[in-house]
């Protein structure tokens, strides 16, 4: 048995226990635990454009919002034309900031439609097992030799329309990999093996979606496995509900209406309740271990006041923080839904890359280049702005006391400088 295999287990039930050690890797979209915690990471409050706590900028061509994730000294993230043509990964060394690998992962004749703001590199990528699994949609998915940036196998026969692009990025999960498909015409949910891209189960979304317009069908939902008691749960969004599924076999255990379209929010699980959100700004509070249609008796409780409609959300010490694509922030009690407060982050554009936390800080960052700074706790309280001169719409990775950030041209790593 791989000696890691239990460890890369453990971490996925780490959503019951706020995590206090700041993290060695961040290999996946909003870390290896998937809920943007850094724990007790130590990161710089100011890092203005030129700052001395600018350790490198990279600059990075095309147009992607894939999130940057890091392992073993690189630094890996998804690049495409802005025509979507042609798709790459790019590997950068994380103590330099210099280019290792530039692999051209797929070319596309006629790539499908994609939204202004969406970009055909959307989906991040994750770094397991020494191999880089990058996720381009129905456009195709790769796995890459992480030292060297080779192929090693690839995958371009998953088919849907996405309708304005693809979002959800791939999770890993023992030795598979999980994959959203939620598109225009078709709705389903693919496990595949790590080692030979192999599919291990599919599964088309069980439910009715109540309509026959494909644009309230599509989601961009990133899953997230968890345990509730004894059982593993894939918790699994997609356009008007929710799906928990067996994450080794796919069988379906719960449905739940949680509504909506375009779900593109990553699920997350403390005490005893999962919360969902959906793209038309409703979020869902539900008690998983649940059978068949769970509505009427594991709903803790659902909101539509003041939530996310892309980014993700943080939970700290028993505490809800999110952001609306407007940047107005707010803090939430999570067992009840109840409103703390909700302040307006200030700044121009949108918060639609998810916020991250760090020794008590929690870090935003707007489609426009602000990157607000606010001490976590049940009293609003900004304590730094800063400005990039570029927007972002990536989440940004944190590993040590270093923070990496993914703007629309450059990749930053940002510390205390000496």
């Amino acid at each position: 048995m791989n000696k890691l295999l239990p460890l890369a287990i453990c971490s996925l039930f780490l959503g019951n226990a706020t995590l206090h050690a700041k993290p060695s890797y961040w290999n996946q979209f909003r870390g290896s635990n998937g809920d943007g915690d850094a724990g007790d990471a130590i990161l710089p409050l100011v890092f203005n454009e030129g700052h001395p706590n600018i350790t490198w900028k990279t600059p990075v061509t095309g147009k992607a919002w894939s999130s940057p994730v890091i392992r073993d000294g690189m630094v890996w993230l998804t690049n495409a034309l802005l025509d979507g043509q042609k798709m790459w990964a790019v590997c950068l060394d994380f103590e330099t900031g210099k280019m290792l690998h530039e692999t051209l992962v797929f070319e596309n004749g006629k790539p499908q439609f994609c939204h202004n703001m969406n970009s055909y590199a959307t989906p991040t990528p994750v770094i397991e097992g020494g191999r880089v699994f990058v996720h381009f949609g129905t456009h195709g998915t790769a796995a890459l030799d992480a030292k060297t940036g080779k192929k090693l196998w690839e995958r371009r026969d998953f088919k849907c329309n996405h309708h304005r692009g693809a979002a959800a990025s791939p999770i890993p999960f023992e030795k598979s990999l999980i994959v959203h498909f939620d598109g225009f015409d078709l709705q389903y949910v693919v496990s595949l093996s790590q080692d030979t891209g192999e599919t291990l189960w599919r599964k088309n979304r069980a439910f009715d979606f109540g309509t026959n317009n494909g644009d309230n069908k599509k989601a961009y939902c990133t899953p997230s496995v968890i345990k509730h008691k004894d059982r593993l749960e894939l918790i699994s969004p997609a356009a008007a509900a929710t799906e928990s599924r067996n994450p080794r076999t796919g069988e379906l255990f719960w449905t739940a209406r949680t509504g909506g379209m375009n779900s593109s929010s990553r699920p997350i699980y403390r005490d005893g309740l999962v919360y969902v959100f959906n793209g038309m700004g409703s979020i869902s509070a539900i008690k998983p271990g649940g059978t068949g249609d769970v509505d009427k008796t594991h709903i803790a409780w659902a909101r539509r006041k003041v939530v996310a409609k892309k980014s993700s959300p943080l939970l700290l010490d028993g505490l809800l923080y999110m952001t609306s694509d407007e940047g107005v922030a707010s803090c939430s009690n999570p067992q009840t839904g109840e409103i703390i407060w909700a302040e307006r982050l200030g700044g121009k554009g949108q918060y639609a890359a998810s916020p991250i936390h760090a020794n008590g800080h929690i870090y935003f960052s707007s489609s426009e280049g602000d990157f607000p700074v606010l001490k976590a706790g049940r009293k609003f309280e900004i304590i730094s702005r800063n400005k990039l001169d570029a927007g972002c719409m990536a989440s940004p990775a944190i590993v040590g006391n270093a923070l990496v950030i993914r703007t629309k041209t450059h990749v930053y790593r940002i510390e205390k400088s000496s």
